[in-house]
């Protein structure tokens, strides 16, 4: 398999740029279907680098897989949830797109003012976070036996920081409602050691730093518009009934073990 793939490169070498591009996509995804433990690990990069003398650099080329997801929500129409799908699934492949161009572009004329290089690499963060905030969102709703114990560590942690859990449920719809099109956010703030609720517009803008998310919710207006039409606190409140504080709980618990590591 690790001979097939290098071949692949060598024969798409004396093709166009595009086709390196779309043939270096593949191979890194073919890398990740066969379970490698890093996508281009360094067996890969000296086949290609020191037998087949080809010195574009491979260090920056990331590969998403995309997930499949069950969304049982009695609150989304089937249509709504197939073109969200569909979204994510377009985001995933630009990503890899862009993930592979990135180690073909000539980083010597990169600019604030304007190169290909810049563009690329906020085009990366902007397609890189929509995916993996989708995966997150869909993997935290659309749960119709939806249930969360007063003594879970989620409740514990969202009523200690938040003052009651009912505090949290408020801030964070106000939060949904304050969106420009975007996403509703609970996180950890490994600065302050606490949890937060945060608004980012798009994907990418007003990201906190050291931020791990627990709760995600999408308010751009592919996630609502055709059920609910401009009525976001409808469909927020909607979604929140279908919480998945299963996952949400593993959320919390991976949080308190960086705590513990940060507090070390």
């Amino acid at each position: 398999m690790l001979m097939k793939m290098v071949t692949r490169w060598k024969q798409a070498m004396v093709n166009s740029p595009e086709c390196r591009q779309r043939v270096l996509v593949s191979i890194a995804s073919t890398a990740k279907r066969i379970n490698m433990e890093i996508l281009f690990n360094k067996k890969i990069k000296d086949l290609i680098s020191d037998k087949l003398e080809v010195r574009e650099r491979l260090d920056e080329a990331l590969v998403a897989q995309e997930k499949k997801f069950v969304l049982n929500s009695e609150f989304l129409s089937e249509k709504n949830k197939k073109n969200h799908k569909d979204l994510y699934s377009q985001y995933v492949k630009d990503f890899n797109t862009i993930s592979a161009k990135l180690d073909a572009v000539d980083k010597s004329n990169a600019s604030g003012n304007h190169s290909a290089f810049r563009q690329l690499k906020i085009d990366e963060t902007y397609n890189m976070n929509a995916a993996y905030l989708h995966e997150l969102y869909f993997a935290n709703v659309s749960d119709v036996r939806s249930n969360i114990s007063m003594v879970s560590i989620s409740f514990m942690r969202l009523e200690r920081d938040f003052g009651s859990f009912d505090e949290w449920q408020r801030d964070f719809i106000a939060c949904c409602l304050s969106s420009r099109c975007g996403w509703v956010v609970t996180y950890l703030n490994t600065y302050t050691q606490k949890y937060m609720n945060c608004v980012i517009d798009l994907h990418s803008q007003n990201v906190p730093a050291g931020f791990y998310p627990v709760i995600v919710m999408d308010v751009w207006q592919h996630a609502y518009y055709r059920d609910y039409l401009k009525d976001v606190k409808t469909y927020t409140a909607a979604m929140m009934k279908e919480l998945n504080w299963k996952i949400i709980e593993n959320r919390f618990t991976k949080a308190d073990k960086i705590l513990q590591v940060l507090r070390s």
